[in-house]
Formats: structure tokens, sequence, C-alpha cells
């Protein structure tokens, strides 16, 4: 086991919030406060758009998929094979990345800042030249150098400081052609900020007892002091605690109701349109996230394709960056020609029993797979056997001529 010492890890004076990691702003809040105003008027960061259904549902899904895919640590041997490692580095990768949180927790942060902000960083944790965990660095900002690279800006007891490259794990989402990731919350501002407002003009016309707006005629001309009373009388007839109450007019009042059907009052197809819209910025199917189009089974083969298609066009994609981030910031410069970090992407999607079973047996009969594998890949124990290790292979294909002869016979 890793032991961590307190004196490599120098750390940020943070609070430590559950399921956030450290926080080192003063309201606990784990995203930067910097926002963009939409043009439909929300202001939009990380944090505001988290309150929107789908970018949350986005966020949590594919953060949670990735941190919970098995992933190891392998070195490459000289026949082409490759050697799974049980070293340091493994154990902060699959394990425990520091004391405080587990590898999913760990991974579903960095993963959730990458994919809201573009960039996600963390403090390698040395001792000496060896590496003994990776430490959130919430806050922290990228400051391109004149000669090319980065330092690190972290704000420790109000007071500023900076990381050399080489200390930080700095994870880039798509787009780093200038070495940082381009954030979804900032170019989606204007797409997340009109499903943000049209959430927010639903709830407004349903905290006002989800009824249509009318207008009060009257014949007389009304002085301020009683449009005053008028006001303070509606106002008694407001909100959906009152819903039903009697309203009773007087001084020729008229009660004119604005027709506003229910489907208006909920803004359906605006907010559909924009949890498909805010699924697009993110790379992930609507379904993924339980919103399925009209006529759409949320069930079936159909859906396995979608779940495949999001596999190989946004969860495979963020994994490859992230492999090589982990092998170029992770690994010493001399063991980077043979080591590597590899994903399990078939653990993603889960076959049904029959689906499992053909399978299984397709890769025994083919000699792809010994008994022991299979039964590892079911999660079951290894079979003592001898030949449960030993490769076999289907041999049907025989001369007529030698069908019910002994292997041993030569005539």
């Amino acid at each position: 086991m890793i032991r961590f010492l307190k004196a490599a890890a120098r750390g940020v004076k943070a609070e430590y919030t559950f399921g956030t990691g450290w926080s080192p702003f003063a309201n606990g809040s784990p995203w930067p406060m910097n926002a963009t105003r939409s043009k439909a008027g929300p202001m939009v960061n990380a944090k505001s758009s988290l309150e929107h259904s789908a970018v949350w549902d986005c966020v949590r899904k594919t953060a949670e998929m990735i941190s919970s895919l098995p992933v190891e640590h392998y070195r490459r041997d000289s026949n082409g094979g490759r050697t799974a490692l049980a070293d340091d580095v493994a154990e902060i990768v699959k394990d425990s990345p520091n004391q405080e949180q587990t590898a999913p927790e760990y991974w579903e942060g960095v993963i959730a800042q990458t994919l809201l902000q573009g960039n996600a960083y963390s403090e390698r944790l040395m001792i000496g030249n060896r590496l003994v965990g990776l430490k959130p660095l919430l806050g922290c900002t990228a400051e391109a150098l004149r000669g090319g690279g980065f330092r690190y800006r972290i704000v420790d007891r109000g007071k500023v400081e900076y990381l050399p490259a080489d200390k930080v794990f700095h994870l880039r989402g798509f787009g780093a052609g200038d070495g940082l990731g381009m954030s979804v919350v900032r170019y989606g501002a204007n797409s997340i900020g009109a499903a943000l407002a049209a959430d927010q003009t639903a709830a407004s016309i349903f905290s006002n007892a989800a009824l249509p707006a009318g207008i009060l005629q009257s014949e007389q001309t009304l002085k301020k002091d009683q449009r005053d009373q008028l006001h303070t009388l509606i106002e008694q007839y407001v909100g959906s605690s009152k819903a039903g109450k009697t309203m009773v007019l007087e001084a020729g009042l008229d009660w004119k109701q604005l027709q506003m059907n229910p489907e208006d009052a909920q803004l359906l197809d605006t907010r559909r349109f924009g949890i498909e819209d805010v699924c697009r910025w993110f790379g992930v199917p609507p379904i993924v996230i339980g919103h399925a189009n009209e006529g759409q089974t949320m069930w079936g083969s159909g859906v396995e394709a979608i779940l495949l298609s999001w596999r190989t066009l946004g969860i495979n994609p963020f994994l490859v960056r992230l492999e090589k981030r982990m092998k170029k910031d992770l690994l010493p410069p001399a063991a980077r020609r043979r080591e590597f970090f590899k994903f399990d992407r078939d653990a993603m999607i889960e076959m049904d029993s029959k689906a499992k079973g053909d399978l299984m047996l397709k890769l025994g009969m083919g000699g792809t797979m010994t008994a022991n594998e299979r039964r590892e890949r079911m999660n079951l124990q290894r079979h003592s056997d001898p030949n449960a290790d030993a490769l076999l292979a289907q041999a049907q294909m025989v001369p007529l001529e030698l069908l019910g002869r002994d292997n041993n016979d030569q005539t």
C-alpha cells in the first residue's frame, strides 16, 4: 500500500465537500464563478449549468460511465503481448489516488470538470522521483509561458502560488490545439441559457397557480389608490397554494381569461428541443439520459445500437485522450516506450445472458480464449483442471472416409 507522507502533499488549505473533492472556494463550490450571459438572459457558468437536468445527467452519465470502466497499467512484451502491472502507479489509477478519495470518486470529478470547463487539474504528489498520489486542484488556472508550455496558478490561504508543469496532471478536453481544452459551458452558453430560461418561464407560470394570465376590465377609469387596492386584492389569489379560490369582483370589474393550454404553459416543444440541444453539445444520445422522441422505445435492439454508437463516437475519443495524457504525465520518460494504460471498452455494454453465452461459446470453440479466461470474464472462479488453461478448437470438418476411425488408426 502506498504511504502518503504529509511532507509530500504541499496541498491547498481547503474545505472538503462530499462528492466534490477539495474546494478552495469560500462558499464550498467546486466550480469557478466566471459566467457568460446568454442571449436568452440567464448567466451561464459550470455551476448554474448543472441546475438544468439535461446538463446534470449528461455530465453524470459520462463521468460515471468512464470512472466505472476497468483500467490497467500494462507493459508491452518483446513478443508483442502485454503484461498487467501491479505497481504504485496502477494502485493510484485503479484504487486510491489520494488519502480521501477512491479512484471512481476522483475520476468522476476530473471527468466532470473536463466535460464542463475543458480542463481539469491535479497535483502530482511525489516522493523523490516516485509518484505517490494525485490531488485535485479545483480553481486552478493555466497560464501560458512565453517560451511555450504552462505554469499553474493556485490560491493557497489567500496567497497566489504557481506550480510548474511537471507537478501537474493536466487533462485537456476537446479542441486543445493551443494546449487548453475548449469549455462547453462557454461555447454552449446560448443553448444552455435558452434551456434554463425555458425552465424558469415554465416554473414562473406554475408558481402563479399554473393558471394563464388574465385581464380585469372595467368601463370606469380607476384612480391610483383604486389600482393599488386592486393589485392587493389580486395578490390574495396568486400562487399554487391558493388555486381554486373564488374571486369576488365588484364596481363593474370583469375578468377576461387569456387562452393558454397546458402544453403551451409547460413550453413542451421548447423544453424538449433544449434537452436535445444540450445532449448535442455533450455528445450524449438523448435516450441515455432518459429522453426519447415520440414513438421511440426505451428498450430493444435499437437502443443497444445507440449505446454502441455512443461508445464509438462519444466515450472512446475521451478515453483515448485520457489514456495518452495518463501515459505522458504519470509515467517517467524512460517507461513510456513500453508502458501504457488501457480502459476496457467492452465493459460498457452488458449483453443479455443468451448473447453472452453464444459469444463465450464461439470464443472457446475458435481457440480465442481458454475456459478459465472465459470464466474470469463472467466473474466465476477459475477451474482447477489443467485443460481449463488450454486453447481449444472445434474440429468437425474431416473427410468422409475418416469418419468413425480411431485417431491412431493408420489404415
